[in-house]
């Protein structure tokens, strides 16, 4: 397979009607890896041909919205000096607009064997892992603009996607805890009968299931847990193959606006699924540790947690910064 130079930026994987670009920010990257995944699960690995400003990019002519990928990222593992890249972990690009399938907990996920947390893990993680999708960025909004209701004359509806619609017995049952039962008539129908000129998510950003709670037969019902900070959870979407989920959520938005009720989402920027210096390598940590997260200056194994969550945002960080903004500019526009 051929891949072209293609640009730094946009950061992610951006489809442009012929073909898809993919550029992924890492410094401490050596060597990165595009893995790309067939209906079957098969991988096909292609290096990623350029670097500029700390970027990796490429371009692939013919690779389409639905098409499933991830990176392996070569470099140094000590993480004595807070650097943990480890090609045997698949990993999710920060990036990715849309996230298809969960993780199956393994110690493949993590780059270090159990009982020994200096040591290096080579199993393959890749049969254990979600995939980031290529979406189609097109959507028809038609005349949709912001409400831009004045904060005097709203009421807000703090509501979760699935909770909210789940039992609903006006709601078909194939769309109950949905995006699309979200936007039903039904629904639409009993925010207006109160009153509600806002509806306010909470998390709707991709998030996972924590190993331990998996492990007790339980699951993270509230979201506050992100992995993807553009994608919004494939858990939330009546049809999230081939990145699905985006063309949902956009639907739903449409809808609401269109009767009158504006969306606001509670995202959560301070910390991701990865947890501390003994947590999983999904995305991030894989990446670029330090440049993502906050690390004890006397000792770089170990992470800053100002949150109880086992790590924290390097914001002063600009790559950090910039992934948070990004996003906030990609959910309100």
């Amino acid at each position: 397979m051929h891949i072209w130079p293609g640009n730094p930026y946009p950061l992610g994987a951006t489809y442009d009607g012929g073909g898809t670009n993919f550029a992924l920010f890492s410094e401490a990257a050596t060597r990165v890896e595009l893995c790309l995944f067939d209906d079957d699960g098969k991988e096909t690995r292609i290096d990623l041909p350029e670097r500029e400003a700390l970027v990796w990019h490429g371009y692939l002519p013919r690779v389409v919205p639905g098409q499933r990928y991830g990176y392996r990222v070569h470099g140094p593992y000590d993480p004595s000096r807070g650097l943990r890249c480890n090609p045997s972990k698949l990993l999710l690009d920060p990036y990715a607009k849309a996230i298809d399938g969960n993780y199956d907990w393994d110690q493949a996920l993590f780059s270090y064997n159990f009982g020994d947390s200096g040591s290096y893990n080579d199993f393959d993680s890749a049969a254990y892992s979600p995939r980031s999708v290529v979406i189609n960025p097109y959507f028809d909004w038609g005349n949709d603009r912001p409400l831009k209701v004045p904060m005097w004359e709203t009421v807000i509806y703090e509501a979760h996607v699935k909770g909210m619609t789940v039992q609903h017995p006006d709601i078909p049952a194939d769309v109950r805890g949905t995006y699309s039962g979200l936007a039903h008539p039904a629904m639409i129908k009993y925010l207006k009968g109160l009153g509600v000129t806002a509806v306010e998510l909470m998390p709707v950003h991709q998030f996972v299931h924590d190993s331990g709670l998996i492990e007790r037969g339980l699951t993270n019902y509230w979201g506050y847990n992100t992995i993807g900070f553009f994608a919004p959870h494939n858990g939330y979407s009546s049809f999230p193959e081939g990145g699905g989920q985006v063309q949902e959520f956009k639907a739903m938005v449409k809808a609401l606006h269109q009767a009158g009720i504006e969306v606001i989402l509670d995202v959560v920027y301070n910390h991701t699924a990865e947890g501390n210096h003994l947590g999983p390598t999904l995305s991030f940590r894989g990446i670029d540790n330090p440049a993502y997260y906050r690390l004890v200056d006397e000792d770089k194994q170990y992470y800053y947690d100002t949150t109880g969550t086992g790590n924290s945002l390097n914001v002063r960080h600009h790559e950090s910064l910039r992934l948070i903004m990004d996003s906030l500019r990609y959910w309100v526009t």
